[in-house]
């Protein structure tokens, strides 16, 4: 880089350097609980945020921690598709052929493969994240399954990087109730939508106590109705046909 100072170190500092950085590479991954989503070990994107309001809360709800993409395994998980049946909720929001939609904390891409295959090759799936490292997993599994109508995007916390007026489906699977900034990126989320699209999220139900998710993973349908409103959207549809999790739909609110 041009005027940037070059630092000489002496031969015990450039030692110190080299135990560090084989000390990190020889640091155990966090154990976590497969019961539950595995909490952020970083959580830079969320605590680096200013917060939603001066208590930190949106309409009385504090949002959840994103998931680190060390506990990434967590979404590929045995038996999640028996819980989440990703072909039958594309089914149920009616994802189709020649489709634009985005998959928004995409993480590792379960959901972003089936959506690829769904809307074809005239289609196109934009799969956001906010952790590089996540885009690079998704990367693996696009390129060992040969698919190419995934575009994958870095997003910030206050920043979707979505094009205007181009989106038929907006998809949030398990990721809405971790926003940061949930005023901005759904206003940005609803100038992406072309005319006649849609914002589907799929929640774990918090009405529900057997659903053995933590507390700040699940939200009530009330509590989802009563943001997405406040937000610019009108609710259209609640399909509670999983297991655990509802799959809620709606469309920008008339001006």
């Amino acid at each position: 880089m041009r005027g940037a100072r070059v630092v000489r170190l002496a031969p015990r500092s450039i030692l110190l350097c080299l135990t560090l950085a084989s000390a990190c590479k020889r640091a155990p991954a966090p154990v976590v609980d497969a019961s539950e989503p595995p909490a952020s070990a970083s959580a830079s994107a969320s605590t680096s945020a200013a917060p939603i309001d001066s208590s930190g809360t949106f309409l009385g709800r504090v949002p959840a921690q994103p998931m680190s993409y060390e506990g990434a395994w967590w979404l590929d998980r045995a038996g999640r598709d028996a819980e989440q049946k990703p072909e039958h909720v594309l089914d149920v929001i009616g994802m189709h052929a020649g489709q634009t939609v985005a998959d928004i904390g995409c993480g590792s891409g379960y959901f972003s493969l089936p959506m690829a295959k769904r809307v074809g090759p005239a289609g196109r799936v934009l799969a956001t994240d906010l952790q590089p490292e996540m885009l690079a997993l998704l990367a693996k599994k696009v390129d060992a399954a040969k698919v190419t109508n995934i575009t994958p995007i870095l997003a910030t916390v206050d920043d979707a990087k979505l094009p205007l007026h181009a989106i038929d489906i907006v998809l949030f699977v398990d990721v809405y109730h971790e926003l940061t900034h949930p005023i901005v990126t759904m206003r940005q989320v609803r100038d992406s939508l072309r005319d006649g699209g849609k914002v589907v999220l799929v929640e774990y139900r918090a009405e529900d106590p057997k659903v053995d998710i933590r507390p700040e993973h699940k939200m009530t349908l009330v509590q989802i109705k009563k943001e997405l409103a406040a937000e610019g959207f009108s609710f259209v549809a609640s399909d509670e046909s999983l297991p655990k999790q509802r799959i809620v739909t709606f469309v920008p609110a008339p001006p």
